[in-house]
């Protein structure tokens, strides 16, 4: 069930919002169990065959949790963090060993094909997060009520944002209808739902029809002209943001409604003059993620500049590697970790860098590498970057409104979050963005309804 989708936006959501009020107001203490139930149902309308999974997932963690609360063995912890990566790289994974094993000679492996679980890398992450902070200390044990919904509370389960039990887990404990200011933050929650769903029908998806002929053509071996290669590659660029800020920002207003405040995930990234400062903007919770639980784990910068170059390269490798099984994927995290370690050597060397020149090399970075990302392999990646250099067909035709339409909300003015809670609340405002939502609902129903880029990963 997606959320730009009548089934969603028209039942799912105003059914959860009537059940979660009643249980707030009459049955606090059902609450939490109702999230609990209806976070399932929203996870097993995809797929019911994978709620199974999702459960056994959260009491198998919730159990050895406890089990080291109990009797904190130095390999429990470990083994459960090694668990979670193996059930995630036998879903995800099996397939790619396959292929890379298939290219030693005498090698011929089977793909499994085996479906991908919607939201397993997410789940997964929670689980290493809550884990980790427990073996360290810095975690508490919870209940199992409090702990399943932390992992498949629904805004978040199937892509993000990446939550840490420090963030949230204490909000589970409030009565958010009791609050002075509970209707602020509803008001707000619809706000950034009908803003997100703005960003994802009236600025993401036009761009598919930019960029999804040109990289299918690509991959079956035609030669990409200059001008529709430019197209792709900027409309990729746009596309993936307003998709994926957009998916945030109905993610943060739906759990505002539910009276869960969730972490922001994007603070305008294409105005980094850095590619440090780009991942500080961009995907704002997998970076601390990695960088917390991978980067400073593997020496980060304490261990002299050599060690901090590799950790950087290792980690967006790895990073690359998450985001889909292909080496595509890697090599666009590996870039990323060098052009990562380009810029602490350039730091470290006191070398200076204007703003204008940092934005202007950062943006075309991030641009190139975004190739890697959308090709479905590196031949077809070679024959856009061809025609990015010129070296394919002359005349073929560019088009531009739809992406300098994106590229001007990109770029200028706030974040939606920051929008939102400077608005001050009005009825007219309220009016505004009622129209809105019915101009969002009739775009729905009139246009292919496309799902969200991330939820493959």
């Amino acid at each position: 069930m997606l959320f730009n989708s009548f089934v969603f936006l028209l039942a799912f959501l105003p059914a959860a919002l009537a059940l979660h009020g009643l249980a707030e107001r009459y049955r606090p203490a059902w609450r939490l169990p109702v999230l609990v139930g209806l976070s399932f149902v929203f996870y097993g309308w995809w797929d019911p065959r994978f709620v199974p999974l999702l459960a056994a997932s959260i009491l198998l963690n919730w159990g050895i949790a406890r089990a080291f609360l109990k009797a904190p063995r130095p390999w429990l912890i470990p083994g459960a963090i090694a668990g979670n990566l193996l059930v995630l790289a036998l879903f995800k994974y099996l397939d790619f060993f396959a292929d890379l094993a298939d290219l030693l000679p005498g090698i011929d492996l089977a793909r499994p094909g085996w479906v991908l679980p919607l939201g397993i890398s997410f789940f997964t992450f929670h689980h290493i997060m809550y884990l980790t902070d427990l073996r360290a200390g810095r975690a508490p044990g919870f209940g199992l009520v409090k702990y399943a919904l932390y992992i498949a509370f629904f805004p978040q389960v199937l892509a993000g944002p990446l939550v840490r039990w420090s963030e949230i887990m204490h909000q589970f404990d409030e009565r958010p209808y009791a609050r002075p200011d509970a209707a602020e933050r509803v008001g707000r929650g619809l706000m950034l739902l009908t803003v997100g769903l703005a960003k994802k029908v009236f600025l993401g998806d036009p761009l598919a029809a930019y960029v999804n002929p040109v990289f299918q053509a690509a991959e079956a071996g035609r030669v990409v002209g200059a001008g529709e290669a430019w197209q792709a590659v900027l409309g990729f660029t746009f596309q993936i943001y307003f998709d994926f800020s957009g998916y945030t920002d109905m993610a943060l207003g739906i759990a505002l409604l539910f009276g869960v405040v969730l972490p922001q995930n994007f603070d305008v990234p294409y105005r980094a003059t850095s590619l440090r400062e780009f991942w500080r903007r961009w995907h704002m919770t997998l970076s601390r993620f990695l960088r917390d639980y991978l980067y400073i784990p593997m020496g980060g910068n304490r261990r002299g500049l050599g060690i901090q170059v590799g950790a950087l390269f290792a980690t967006m490798a790895l990073g690359g590697l998450w985001h889909g099984a292909g080496l595509t994927f890697v090599a666009w995290g590996a870039l990323h970790g060098l052009g990562l370690g380009a810029g602490t050597l350039w730091r470290r060397a006191r070398l200076p860098m204007p703003a204008l020149a940092g934005w202007t090399l950062t943006s075309l970075f991030v641009v190139l590498t975004w190739v890697l990302f959308r090709a479905g392999s590196f031949g077809g990646a070679l024959r856009i970057y061809e025609g990015l250099l010129g070296l394919g067909p002359t005349g073929s035709g560019f088009k531009w409104r739809a992406i300098a339409a994106a590229a001007l909300v990109a770029m200028v003015g706030p974040t939606a979050w920051t929008a939102v809670h400077r608005l001050p609340p009005r009825r007219g405002l309220a009016i505004l963005f009622g129209l809105l939502f019915v101009v969002v609902l009739l775009k729905i129903g009139d246009d292919a309804n496309y799902e969200f880029i991330y939820f493959q990963f």
